[in-house]
């Protein structure tokens, strides 16, 4: 059987083709929590603004000296801006690769990424996002050091380590499958 080209799968292939775009209310409610993401940066930045200018005091959780008390307030508006951009590249990223084109050829706007962006490369992508994310984490873990746990700090290393090995167990992974002949004629 010979499918020429611009001809439609039929019966249950089309079916399972077209289910695809079951996704599509995933990436949405995505889109979504972007959006919370949005407004919980502009309530950290505004009790930023408080502390810093207003005279409002620090949350106690965050009890120290000034300088720290900024410090880790602008590592948490950062810890934002990192999910928001992880949540960025699941969802353009995901949309692209999983359900169909976005179709931004030539636009000055497109991300550089997008143009050779496949399940691997989304996959080292999001592993080293995760890693950046959980380096702030124990940024801020490191600032606090004599308010937290000693078990707490060292599970928390032991979790960032098991993210960088499996990032770079991903990466490895990948350049295997790029220099493979199979992956080569596809």
């Amino acid at each position: 059987m010979t499918i020429t080209a611009g001809a439609r799968p039929k019966g249950l292939g089309y079916l399972m083709f077209a289910s695809r775009w079951l996704q599509l209310p995933l990436y949405l409610g995505l889109i979504v929590a972007q959006g919370v993401y949005v407004w919980q940066f502009m309530v950290e930045l505004w009790h930023l603004i408080g502390i810093t200018f207003l005279g409002h005091d620090a949350p106690p959780n965050l009890a120290a000296s000034p300088e720290v008390v900024v410090m880790l307030m602008v590592l948490a508006l950062i810890d934002v801006v990192m999910i928001s951009n992880l949540l960025i590249m699941v969802i353009v990223g995901g949309y692209e690769t999983f359900v169909s084109r976005i179709n931004l050829d030539g636009h000055p706007d497109e991300p550089e990424w997008l143009s050779h962006v496949n399940a691997n490369v989304l996959k080292v992508k999001l592993a080293t996002a995760i890693i950046g994310i959980s380096s702030v984490h124990l940024l801020q873990t490191f600032i606090r050091v004599q308010a937290i746990d000693n078990a707490k700090i060292m599970w928390q290393t032991i979790i960032h380590l098991a993210f960088v090995v499996s990032a770079l167990g991903l990466a490895w992974i990948d350049k295997l499958l790029s220099t493979s002949p199979a992956e080569r004629t596809h």
